[in-house]
């Protein structure tokens, strides 16, 4: 897929909203409502198709009793304000990703992903089972809202940079998009940092106002049209090791549902985390062989010693969460690191040797 066919396809909307999109939520025999805002453009593969399958699935399994309007990027609002939507009322419910409002607090970036930190299962983990939920509710209280993991991207692609990387010292100056945790590591290594919705990207280095940027991976930058404009593709990531998006509702909205179809939008959203992670782990690699095999981008691993430099300051960032003056990201960074240290203990000693020996020993 081009890019323009996608945009064209998606019709990613300016932003500002119609007089119905801005109408109460209805309610008739009963049925209820709710409108969805997303930070994703329309029809966006994983992400966007995610969110309206995510809708349509809590229109289907309550037999329309809570039914969801999406609406995309831009649609009703701009799409980084998708969160404040929900705070204000404009909208029942967001889908997007928790660190892109760190604005309101850094212990936000830790529910979406860490410099070094979680892969998808030891996020589900820690989430699931070691309090990550638990804290992620208290953090979202201060908002009168409430969150819950709508789907994870596993391990994103390091980014799409004009020129190659020898070095760190290549990093000097870059301007770079990026988002959340990440995003203060990468200004520790000498980029200049910024934060953009999906459907701005491309134009900003098609434009020069930027020199490089990351969003996900190959299934969704392809659809965005990178390797227009960038061909140089670094993998992975070392500051997005797991990324989840989050759904989060009205709290006062929610609790005040009948107890079933609170079960369903908290089921919804599970099952949903799932189906995500299985699209993108199916869809990466055929949109790699794409990007490469008809489009000549070259895929490059980033030099060591930016990943060492890269290590130390993520530990430096997350050192710098962990003396916060704020209590609740003391409280979340505490147990991050906690949860870390348990989780990759099987990751290192089952996941990864397996890994290793499989490419090392399987040929097929």
């Amino acid at each position: 897929m081009d890019r323009r066919s996608f945009i064209k396809r998606a019709g990613i909307a300016g932003v500002g909203a119609t007089a119905a999109g801005l109408a109460a939520p209805a309610v008739a025999q009963g049925n209820i409502t709710w409108r969805m805002v997303t930070t994703w453009p329309k029809n966006f593969p994983g992400l966007g198709v995610g969110a309206q399958r995510l809708g349509d699935r809590i229109t289907a399994a309550s037999g329309g009793r809570l039914t969801v309007q999406v609406y995309s990027a831009g649609e009703l609002v701009p799409p980084l304000q998708s969160l404040d939507a929900v705070i204000d009322g404009t909208a029942e419910m967001s889908h997007g990703a928790a660190y892109y409002w760190q604005n309101k607090s850094p212990a936000l970036s830790f529910f979406t992903g860490v410099p070094y930190g979680m892969t998808t299962p030891e996020l589900t983990a820690w989430m699931r089972y070691l309090g990550g939920q638990e804290l992620w509710d208290e953090v979202y209280d201060q908002f009168g809202v409430q969150g819950f993991l709508s789907g994870n991207t596993g391990t994103q692609a390091g980014g799409w940079f004009k020129n190659e990387l020898k070095s760190v010292e290549d990093l000097k100056g870059v301007r770079f998009r990026t988002p959340g945790l990440g995003g203060r590591v990468w200004e520790k290594l000498g980029a200049t940092v910024t934060n953009m919705a999906a459907g701005e990207i491309f134009q900003a280095l098609q434009s020069g106002t930027l020199d490089a940027a990351e969003f996900v991976g190959p299934y969704n930058d392809l659809a965005l049209g990178f390797h227009q404009v960038a061909k140089n593709y670094y993998m992975p990531s070392f500051v997005e090791s797991g990324l989840a998006t989050e759904l989060v509702v009205d709290k006062a909205k929610y609790q005040a549902l009948p107890e079933d179809l609170q079960a369903i939008v908290k089921d919804v959203c599970q099952a949903e985390y799932d189906q995500v992670a299985a699209d993108f782990y199916a869809n990466d690699p055929r949109a790699l062989r794409t990007l490469v095999n008809e489009h000549g981008v070259t895929v490059r691993a980033f030099p060591e010693d930016i990943m060492e430099a890269g290590a130390k300051a993520s530990q430096e960032v997350i050192e710098e969460l962990r003396n916060s003056d704020d209590p609740m990201v003391k409280k979340v960074t505490e147990s991050f690191i906690e949860g870390l240290s348990l989780v990759r203990e099987r990751t290192e000693m089952v996941d990864l040797p397996y890994q290793v020996s499989r490419q090392k020993y399987l040929k097929y």
